[in-house]
């Protein structure tokens, strides 16, 4: 441990060394008169430097100070440019969502200093959220919990097969349900600020946007601005839903945004959308016994497996889920308010030039979602976009075309949009900066599940994909139907669960590289499936 050196202390010298010399810089004496010269043209004294370079007298510098509380700021306040290789931070991360707070935490362990900047624009209906991102707050973690109290609805009727006598009617209650998830949730979001204080990274509850090369302005709800420098950046904003642009959609329609803390049941429900959080969300509303719609542009699950999307459907109408095929909103109006309310919803045929007309109490909007780059001041430091998507290009160490900015999770171009593999991204990329470690992060045949009623795990190429990349001459598909063993006693959905593999059998290697309904990452033998 070294010893802090004092006014009051002297300088000693060690024993046999040669006498300490105080030694004029190369033309000292001119540059001690240019000095004198400068401070005798302030108003106040002491006159403040910074690494040799004076930034001004003392009461503008202590004004500025005080005011922002940031030696880059208390510079320019006294007009002067920041010094360049002088950071606030070592790295800056824009998003506490799963790979942003990842890649804060992974660069703390390696002793770097480290700014979490995370801000959350509330929804048209007013619906905000803590630090986590979307995953921990409106994503995976209510969804899969919605989706378990639906499949509890499910197992309470099964189990009167198994002995099981119920002696009171079973209600569900929404207040309840959503209480006991937000609480949840909650606790997740104390855990991740205490996480980051922990590991001495310092987070902000503040919307972060680049003003310069290595600065960025941090505004926080109360729209007090403060300018931070960092050596390094990562983008991690993630995204929110698309609206549909036309009359009513904001004011009177909500987003998975919105759903998953809202402060009513939503009773008879239209979901206009074929995404998987489209599916998801109706099929656990279904399950909880409302009368659920949803009204579908095209296809279902656009990007998957089509065999499977379609099963996938069919088993949600079997199962009291009501389609509508190619229509889509064109205007929906208030009928009457209330919690909920009923609202009207004018559709048009997406193949012809019928209209229908259809009420509800809540229109859940799930067409898809967009990411937060286009107002963050990426044109500022000349970061490039995909104009037409808003996704961030990057190379196979996600770093942008701007050298000392880097991207990870939902924002980046042709990558996947999961969680999982936003955390390893974030850690990976962390590693490579600060401990010389080589590893990339791996986007191919990454194992992904769709929580709908019947649930799918996939990994891999969809059948349509694989026959595009090699050729229909090329792949074998193995298919089984089959029937769980807990699904037998109360004698319900036989022969509904369905398994694939997708083999490549060029070269006769017959190699496994796709499966579906269930998860496997390695590429294996067709032997060893007994194929």
């Amino acid at each position: 441990m070294g010893s802090t050196l004092r006014k009051s202390q002297a300088v000693r010298q060690a024993p046999g060394s040669a006498p300490l010399e105080r030694r004029r810089p190369a033309g000292g004496a001119p540059k001690l008169r240019e000095g004198q010269r400068e401070a005798a043209a302030e108003t106040s004294q002491p006159v403040v430097s910074v690494r040799e370079k004076q930034i001004g007298d003392h009461e503008r510098t202590l004004k500025a100070h005080k005011e922002e509380d940031n030696p880059q700021k208390t510079m320019e306040a006294n007009g002067l440019t920041p010094v360049p290789d002088s950071y606030d931070y070592d790295l800056i991360v824009i998003g506490g969502g799963s790979g942003g707070l990842a890649a804060a935490k992974e660069a703390a362990k390696y002793e770097k200093k480290v700014m979490v900047l995370d801000f959350v624009t509330p929804t048209p209906q007013g619906s905000s959220w803590g630090l986590g991102g979307t995953c921990v707050n409106v994503g995976c973690i209510p969804k899969k919990l919605m989706h378990q109290a639906a499949l509890l609805g499910q197992a309470l009727q099964d189990s009167r097969k198994f002995g099981w006598q119920l002696t009171e009617e079973v209600k569900h209650s929404w207040m309840t349900m959503t209480e006991s998830v937000q609480n949840y949730i909650g606790s997740l979001n104390w855990g991740y600020r205490v996480a980051l204080r922990d590991t001495k990274v310092t987070y902000e509850n503040a919307y972060g946007e680049f003003v310069g090369p290595h600065t960025i302005k941090a505004t926080n709800k109360k729209g007090i601005e403060k300018l931070y420098t960092a050596e390094r950046f990562i983008i991690a904003t993630g995204e929110r839903p698309r609206y549909l642009g036309i009359p009513g959609d904001k004011e009177y329609c909500i987003s998975s945004d919105d759903l998953f803390s809202l402060p009513y049941c939503p009773g008879k429900t239209l979901v206009v959308g074929a995404s998987y959080v489209a599916l998801e969300c109706a099929g656990f509303l279904a399950g909880l016994g409302l009368d659920v719609t949803v009204m579908v542009r095209s296809i279902l699950l656009r990007g998957f497996d089509q065999d499977m999307a379609n099963k996938i459907g069919e088993y949600m109408k079997e199962h009291g889920v009501n389609f509508i095929r190619e229509f889509v909103p064109i205007k929906v109006e208030q009928v009457e308010e209330g919690t909920p309310g009923i609202l009207k919803v004018t559709a048009k045929s997406t193949t012809g030039d019928q209209m229908i007309e259809g009420e509800y109490n809540t229109v859940l909007l799930a067409i898809g979602r967009d990411p937060c780059t286009r107002k963050i001041g990426l044109d500022k430091v000349g970061v490039n976009i995909n104009e037409k998507t808003g996704k961030i290009p990057v190379n196979d160490e996600e770093q942008t075309n701007v050298p000392h900015i880097y991207a990870v999770g939902d924002i980046l171009q042709g990558k996947l949009e999961l969680t999982p593999v936003a955390i390893q991204a974030g850690r990976l990329l962390v590693r490579r900066l600060y401990a010389g470690e080589t590893t990339k992060c791996d986007y191919v045949n990454v194992p992904t599940t769709v929580f709908t009623p019947l649930e799918y795990g996939a990994c891999g190429y969809s059948e349509e994909t694989a026959v595009e990349k090699f050729g229909e001459q090329n792949i074998e598909v193995y298919h089984s139907h089959f029937w769980p063993l807990e699904w037998t006693v109360p004698s319900r959905d036989n022969n509904k669960c369905y398994a694939k593999i997708i083999c490549n059998i060029q070269d006769n290697t017959w190699t496994f590289f796709s499966g579906r309904f269930f998860s496997l990452k390695l590429g294996s033998l067709r032997s060893h499936h007994n194929l």
